[in-house]
């Protein structure tokens, strides 16, 4: 057998098998580039950015595309299930060593889930609530604190959610997409919730998701979904590292009037729209982070050929550490701006809808 091109110089199972997979390539990852929006079908696409994997720094380079119709964004050519599958795998938000736990971190913390689960207090009290693409269910962990009868599920197309359920988060963990039909089918019209916090970002057919999201609802039952905004100001001025964009884990983003009018016409009476609260305080600090991870020596991981030496930990440690004080006043401006960004059309970086399946 001839050697592999990733050939690893230490002996570790994991690291032999990223080997054997990348000696195959990661082009086979990619679905062919299309010339159309999949959202509206239109021929007028113009590429926004092209970047590298930025928190894994697994090999290959993505594109974003967006369309100058409808302003949907999406990455051309797409990941297949296998590439989001590997890119995916071993992306464990929980794992705090290194400047890539910071920029994870960045996220909506437990204060903030159990903000958004009051917002549904309006509501009424769900008997059940199914929160999708919940990862480690920070969300139902949070939610549970305002809604302690209220049965909380998670979805997930990682098995993060199996640990969830494990750890006595949610209830039952499921995992895949709504958008397969055997998981619709499994979860049809079980719930009065359903929860999609940055989810539609990841799938790779929006519009088969949110069918899936409202087949799993009860009539009358109501949908909570929270994307990130790519009419954001920050989104052409920070490129490839505003976080958002997420390459290559990101797949679609969806500006408000295109998810406004696919839920109308599936069926749904949208009763709140948000472009303030769900503004996250982390465009500057997370860019910062992610321009640092990029420059500094990087840091060990299975699909490396070969580990770091002494040398090159203790310099990316001593990086880390002198550059902390950039990322902590990056960190302190977004939360300064915050409150004039919420106020500033098209200067959130994400907006909120909640809708009402409406009874057939």
């Amino acid at each position: 057998m001839p050697p592999l091109p990733y050939a690893p110089q230490v002996y570790d199972p994991r690291r032999i098998a990223y080997a054997a997979e990348l000696a195959r390539g990661v082009d086979r990852f990619h679905e062919p580039r299309r010339d159309d929006c999949p959202w509206c079908g239109s021929g007028r696409l113009r590429t926004r950015l092209c970047a590298p994997d930025l928190l894994q720094h697994k090999p290959g380079t993505f594109a974003v595309d967006r369309c100058q119709d409808c302003g949907h964004a999406f990455q051309n050519p797409r990941l297949t299930a296998e590439g989001l599958a590997f890119y995916l795998r071993d992306l464990d938000e929980s794992d705090p060593e290194g400047l890539a736990g910071r920029v994870l971190a960045a996220r909506r913390s437990h204060r903030g889930h159990r903000a958004v689960a009051h917002l549904m207090r309006e509501v009424g009290e769900p008997e059940s609530w199914l929160d999708a693409g919940t990862g480690h269910a920070a969300f139902p962990h949070a939610a549970r604190e305002v809604f302690p009868y209220t049965s909380f599920d998670g979805l997930d197309p990682t098995t993060r959610v199996e640990r969830a359920r494990a750890a006595g988060r949610i209830e039952e963990a499921h995992v895949g997409h709504l958008a397969d039909p055997r998981v619709a089918d499994r979860l049809r019209g079980r719930y009065d919730v359903v929860s999609m916090f940055r989810h539609l970002a990841h799938v790779p057919d929006p519009r088969a998701e949110l069918r899936g999201a409202l087949a799993a609802l009860r009539p009358g039952g109501h949908l909570l979904v929270e994307v990130p905004d790519p009419r954001c100001v920050f989104a052409p001025l920070l490129g490839k590292w505003w976080l958002p964009h997420g390459q290559p884990r990101h797949l679609h983003l969806m500006p408000l009037r295109n998810l406004r009018a696919e839920l109308e016409s599936q069926g749904c009476t949208v009763l709140a729209v948000d472009r303030r609260t769900p503004h996250t305080p982390s465009d500057l600090s997370a860019a910062v982070t992610l321009a640092l991870t990029h420059l500094l020596p990087a840091a060990d991981a299975p699909w490396r050929a070969e580990p770091p030496s002494e040398l090159q930990r203790l310099l990316r440690a001593a990086l880390a550490a002198a550059t902390s004080p950039l990322v902590a006043a990056a960190a302190a401006c977004d939360h300064v701006l915050a409150p004039l960004l919420r106020r500033t059309p098209g200067c959130s970086n994400a907006y909120r809808i909640v809708a009402r399946r409406d009874t057939p």
